[in-house]
């Protein structure tokens, strides 16, 4: 009576705040009542929620009824917000009621009306996506939580049965389903026919084809449990087909406002149902891949149709399969299994990855925004985690949770990261994309600091005594000298497209790279696979001199072949280094012949690199001022 007298007097003074306080009242005076489990006076509540939403029908939609007058086929926000709202007070009574019959059977009827509500007066139409959304939460309960009252099993106790609390309500939550799926479908394609304005065909497409997926994919979890479903595989194919079917008809009508958008939104969903057939067919851990194969998809469907809103679907799909990773990294927990490198962490990482490199190429074409990006960013995010998560489980013996990593293994993730990096810097150079370039520098910055802080200090054979191996090929070779070469690639790669910053530390920890393998190559050939025990003789203090400075020259000469002053920078400093050990190292630990060889080496090589400079470099520079003294040669 209170709600009515005030719905009443809204409608006769236009009072927008009266309607909207009265609604929000009539919804909160359901909660009273409402236990975690059960309500407490199931009918009082049930009728309360069927006539307020009578009253907001006859009195507050515009262009119903009594309703005050429509503005044309505008989208009205109080008319919706009203139906809405009361749909939403019944969705409270099942839930809170477990499924009970009568709140299911009022929530039916008012999802029903306000479908044909919004049919008939357009303003209500914003209550269709409330309405689909309240119908996925209801299955999703539904197929999260077992429903607590329908746990007998007629004739159990007789028959020696166990109850079965999966699978006592499905027949009733199958009809339900299927019903609100067939609703929404229907209603979503044929409205196009009456929708003349964008927002009207973009929100009944959107519905026809986002409920009948929700609830499939609810179904799915609550009969098969993610496992193996022919039927339900069946289920989708049949799903895709009538969104294809849909599709064409609707791009072969008359051009209409909103059509190609509706035509595109089916478009996708029939992209969506094929990629569900895949997952239902295939084994658990499916749903994944499944998903972020619909976002390569859609992605071409935008191109085809430029339509805003699916580049945004692409946005929820990639943050869809982003959760689900961060849920369960192993994508099928234990069972992910322990072969190298064709495991499910090739599948669930590998597919999603290349989806999304595809996807973001094919934005690109289109404008370089928000969607484009964040695809590009995760297929970033999924090719890291791939080549990490497939070492982990390589060395680890599959189980990719173990809390320790040793040398062998960090050294595989440093090599792997600057492979990355460099492959990053190709790809920049060619999509100009702000994500790449971001993305390399990342990558980057996390291999520098395991490198410094993983193999400087806290995994260095030095320090650790872990066996490094044979003499040569060696973990020294793997974690020291692999990834100084690689470095020295990244900075060769980046000369003309970074600035001399970057190059030089590149170029500056593939020196410190070398000179750490060159080092603890010597201290393997003196002491064998553990480098922490002993002394040090006389022969391999010497020893490293000579290495050092030997490696400082190959690096002049490279420099000077190369025309690289950051290279015979580099020369110089081990050659100073070199220079500082002899005489401050050498020349106290050293005596006889040793101690000869390292001043008289060192004084030749010196002699030798001056004249080098001598010929190559400042000759030079001499022939390039001669002309401008004597005039052309």
């Amino acid at each position: 009576v209170v709600t009515a007298a005030a719905f009443a007097l809204a409608r006769v003074r236009l009072w927008r705040w009266l309607a909207i306080t009265a609604v929000i009242a009539g919804v909160l005076w359901i909660l009273p009542g409402l236990e975690a489990m059960r309500v407490v006076a199931l009918a009082p509540h049930t009728f309360h929620a069927i006539a307020g939403f009578a009253l907001a029908a006859a009195l507050i939609v515009s262009g119903f009824l009594y309703g005050p007058q429509a503005e044309g086929r505008k989208i009205d926000g109080v008319s919706s917000f009203a139906l809405a709202a009361y749909l939403f007070a019944a969705t409270l009574l099942v839930l809170a009621s477990r499924h009970e019959a009568l709140a299911l059977a009022a929530f039916t009827l008012l999802a029903v009306a306000t479908i044909a509500l919004a049919w008939r007066a357009p303003a209500a139409t914003a209550a269709i996506p409330a309405a689909a959304a309240l119908v996925a939460v209801i299955l999703a309960q539904w197929a999260v939580y077992p429903t607590a009252g329908n746990l007998i099993v007629p004739g159990g106790a007789v028959l020696n049965i166990a109850p079965e609390p999966m699978r006592t309500d499905v027949g009733l939550h199958l009809v339900f389903g299927a019903g609100f799926a067939a609703l929404f479908g229907l209603a979503g394609f044929f409205a196009q026919a009456r929708a003349n304005r964008p927002p009207l065909a973009i929100l009944w497409a959107a519905c026809g084809v986002l409920a009948p997926i929700a609830i499939l994919i609810a179904l799915y979890y609550r009969i098969a449990g993610f496992e193996r479903s022919v039927s339900f595989a069946a289920i989708a194919l049949l799903l895709a087909a009538l969104f294809g079917w849909a599709t064409e008809t609707l791009l072969k009508r008359a051009p209409s406002p909103g059509v190609a958008a509706a035509g595109a939104i089916h478009a996708a969903a029939t992209v969506a149902a094929l990629a569900l057939a895949i997952t239902f067919a295939l084994e658990k851990g499916w749903l994944t891949v499944g998903l972020a194969l619909m976002v390569p998809g859609v992605a071409w469907i935008s191109e085809k149709r430029p339509l805003p809103l699916l580049r945004w679907l692409i946005v929820v799909l990639v943050a869809i399969v982003i959760a689900r990773i961060g849920y369960e990294p192993r994508i099928v927990g234990q069972d992910v299994g322990t072969t190298p490198i064709f495991n499910w962490l090739l599948y669930g990482y590998g597919v999603p990855a290349l989806s999304f490199w595809v996807a973001g190429r094919i934005l690109r074409r289109r404008a370089d925004d928000i969607p484009t990006r964040a695809t590009e960013a995760a297929a970033i995010l999924f090719t890291v985690l791939l080549a990490f998560l497939e070492i982990r489980h390589f060395m680890n013996d599959g189980d990719v949770y173990r809390r320790s990593a040793g040398l062998a293994e960090l050294a595989l993730q440093v090599s792997v990261g600057i492979a990355m990096t460099i492959g990053l810097e190709h790809v920049r150079v060619r999509s100009r994309s702000m994500i790449h370039d971001l993305g390399a520098i990342a990558v980057a910055a996390v291999t520098v600091a395991a490198l410094v802080f993983g193999l400087g200090f806290s995994r260095n054979p030095l320090l650790t005594g872990e066996p490094v191996g044979g003499a040569f090929v060696n973990l020294i070779l793997l974690g020291y000298g692999l990834p100084a070469v690689l470095a020295i690639a990244l900075a060769l790669v980046t000369r003309t497209i970074r600035p001399m910053q970057y190059r030089a530390c590149a170029a500056a920890i593939s020196v410190i790279l070398a000179l750490a393998y060159l080092s603890l190559e010597v201290r393997t050939l003196y002491h064998g696979p553990v480098l922490s025990g002993g002394g040090m003789s006389q022969a391999e203090l010497y020893s490293y001199s000579a290495v050092w400075l030997s490696f400082g020259v190959i690096l002049l000469i490279a420099g000077f072949y190369l025309r690289s002053q950051p290279a015979r920078l580099a020369a110089a400093a081990v050659i100073v280094l070199t220079i500082g050990k002899v005489f401050l190292v050498d020349m106290a630990g050293l005596a006889g012949i040793y101690r000869v060889l390292s001043l008289v080496g060192l004084g030749l090589v010196l002699m030798g690199i001056g004249l080098l400079y001598q010929r190559r470099l400042f000759p030079a520079r001499a022939a390039d001022a001669a002309p401008a003294r004597d005039g052309p040669v």
